[in-house]
């Protein structure tokens, strides 16, 4: 029986994140930087004789909304008769703004591509991955990108390898919450970021740029504020995503400290930069 064991889900984080406008249809205009690092769940696949997708492992919503079965039931039209056994051990904290969900729905597409033999390209499965949300293209894409529109359209970019801490104050902060608050600043300034641009790019884990949602979620959870001073201390402190988490970063082989004392509920790593996803030369 075919199966694939201890496959990783990398976290990332938003280098920068700007609000630059919106869509007619309403939905936010973005640009970031996204950056894998090697914090990491992992999935273990097991291909069954029938055509049923069980889930297990960690798991604390229905199981309709988990992108894991939405992502093997997106595959199973192309193998209808395969069926899949998922585990999933999660270390990416839920609604943290690291995509952990979305990471690990890329690699059920990655595996599941090669455990039932479909074989799609790169490509295909990038258009698979935008059905199932904004970040899951990313995680399909493998390599730090600037991203543009809802977070779809992907340009590599190069950045200095770094390391640093993320801090997950032990709270959430739902999304939708974020980009309908009427203090979201929606207008900053487009910019222009190709892999010629390196100057700027090699500074960007320390001090490009600025996250347009970090005011309005630590509003809504004070938590993030409070990670945000405790991490001041280490070094320059931002907001990852919509957060709750938030990180700081240095260049690598620089010394990464972590916050002594951490609060009851809150928790942290040290972590390392990816340039590439894992998974990346299976696509």
């Amino acid at each position: 029986m075919k199966c694939c064991l201890n496959l990783p889900a990398p976290a990332k984080l938003n280098l920068f994140l700007h609000v630059i406008g919106r869509k007619p249809d309403g939905m936010h205009l973005l640009e970031s930087v996204f950056s894998m690092i090697d914090l990491c769940d992992y999935l273990d696949f097991e291909v069954l004789d029938e055509p049923k997708i069980i889930r297990e492992g960690d798991i604390s919503w229905a199981l309709g909304k988990d992108l894991c079965c939405r992502a093997a039931k997106l595959m199973q039209q192309f193998a209808p008769h395969r069926g899949v056994r998922i585990t999933v051990r999660k270390n990416i904290p839920d609604g943290a703004g690291m995509g952990g969900g979305s990471s690990d729905a890329a690699t059920c597409l990655i595996a599941l591509n090669r455990l039932w033999d479909i074989n799609k390209k790169r490509n295909e499965l990038l258009n698979l991955a935008v059905t199932l949300g904004a970040d899951v293209p990313f995680f399909i894409f493998g390599q730090t990108a600037f991203a543009q529109g809802v977070g779809e359209v992907l340009t590599p970019v190069v950045t200095d390898d770094f390391e640093g801490a993320v801090v997950f104050p032990g709270a959430s902060v739902p999304t939708a919450d974020v980009f309908k608050s009427p203090n979201l600043t929606r207008d900053t300034d487009s910019i222009r970021i190709t892999n010629s641009s390196s100057a700027a790019l090699l500074r960007l884990p320390i001090d490009f740029g600025h996250n347009d949602l970090e005011p309005v979620a630590a509003d809504i959870c004070p938590s993030v504020k409070e990670a945000i001073d405790c991490l001041k201390q280490l070094g320059k402190a931002r907001m990852t995503g919509s957060g709750s988490a938030v990180f700081y970063a240095v260049k690598s082989g620089a010394e990464v400290r972590l916050i002594s004392n951490l609060p009851i509920g809150w928790r942290q790593w040290a972590f390392r930069s990816l340039k590439f996803h894992p998974l990346y030369d299976w696509a």
